[in-house]
């Protein structure tokens, strides 16, 4: 029996915990200044005063998600006294599915979908919170998703004003931004109260990817599963794209490669095989996270490549028979959550002709779509 293949009964996993999406590392590395800023505005809460609002902002894959539930769970374990909410915000895009995620974790229950009102389940809320004396703090994951119709000023206006109609009502709210190249403004009456302590996540640089993917290395894996050539091999990869979660799906894919070998080593070639999945990972996730009328004209348009929206709305029509009202919102979120570029053409009447072309390579978006 060759000594370097795997039994059935075996595996190279030491524990595969740590590379779900969903885990939070122990170690947590390269973001001590985040984590900093972000203990500093919400130590209030833990004098029973509101938190100082945070607005963190990087590209995705950069370590705010982790470091919102890093802070949460250090904080729990130290007060009883503090409600914490992480919403996804691609998940609960609305005024009434925020309200209700929080109303969720408050009363470990899940709200009526229909027959309530916002209203209703809002006061519900803040009735507990005023009663209980509690403090709510709101991490919304993503919000940059809620701007496109508006949600982000109705959620956070609502969010942020509640002690007027419910004095002793104490809510703090952490903005997650996963976006770069573009800034999100809210309205006046929202910036007034948001003010918040603004938190920067760059990119990892190539030193802190590699310390990172080794960690998860070490904690994944038995000894000597992992070369030092593969382990760069897959921070190159990371590196190219920027998401810390490439990487984390990356090792996890190229350890089922080799076990579907047999093999005790993961070699370069399972490595490369892994990361034409991973490398879409995070466009997959966000497409899927699209209605089904969203997701029929980002075909259209990943098929078009350059189309006139004029061109594009009679396509879009006859297969969805939807309005031009409706047609010209779908084209706006898709344009503001970056899948495609939606820009005037100088051409036509008073050159407002817009020309629609997809952000990413035709054979990926359908790929996603499949």
């Amino acid at each position: 029996m060759n000594k370097d293949m795997l039994l059935w009964d075996e595996t190279i996993f030491k524990n595969d915990e740590v590379l779900e999406p969903d885990h939070i590392p122990e170690y947590f590395a390269h973001r001590g200044t985040q984590l900093q800023a972000l203990m500093y505005s919400m130590r209030p809460a833990m004098r029973g005063m509101r938190p100082i609002n945070c607005l963190l902002i990087g590209p995705p894959g950069t370590g705010k998600t982790t470091a919102v539930l890093k802070v949460f769970e250090d904080m729990e374990g130290h007060t009883n006294n503090i409600v914490f909410v992480k919403v996804n915000c691609q998940m609960d895009s609305t005024r009434f599915a925020v309200i209700s995620r929080i109303y969720k974790k408050l009363f470990d229950v899940s709200p009526p979908s229909s027959g309530v009102s916002f209203r209703k389940l809002f006061e519900k809320v803040t009735e507990f919170l005023v009663e209980s004396g509690k403090i709510l703090v709101v991490a919304l994951d993503d919000i940059n998703y809620l701007f496109y119709e508006g949600h982000a000023d109705e959620i956070l206006y609502s969010l942020l004003r509640a002690h007027e109609q419910s004095p002793g009502a104490k809510i703090g709210v952490i903005a997650i931004v996963s976006d770069t190249g573009k800034i999100y403004l809210f309205d006046p009456k929202v910036s007034s109260v948001f003010l918040p302590e603004e938190i920067d996540c760059p990119r990892y640089n190539y030193g802190e990817l590699q310390d990172i993917i080794s960690n998860r290395i070490k904690h994944a894996f038995f000894q000597n599963v992992v070369s030092d050539e593969v382990r760069d091999k897959i921070v190159d990869y990371v590196d190219r794209t920027g998401d810390l979660r490439v990487g984390v799906n990356l090792l996890k894919r190229s350890g089922l490669n080799a076990e579907r070998r047999a093999s005790r080593i993961i070699s370069i070639e399972d490595v490369e095989k892994a990361y034409e999945a991973s490398r879409l990972m995070h466009l997959c996730r966000s497409i899927k996270s699209l209605t089904p009328d969203e997701r029929t004209l980002l075909r259209l348009v990943a098929k078009g490549k350059n189309v006139q929206t004029g061109e594009l709305y009679r396509s879009f029509h006859e297969i969805t028979k939807l309005g031009y009202t409706r047609f010209y919102d779908m084209v706006n979120k898709l344009n503001t959550i970056q899948f495609v570029d939606a820009n005037f053409s100088g051409k036509g009447m008073r050159g407002r002709t817009r020309i629609i072309k997809p952000r990413y390579e035709t054979q990926d978006i359908l790929k996603c779509l499949e």
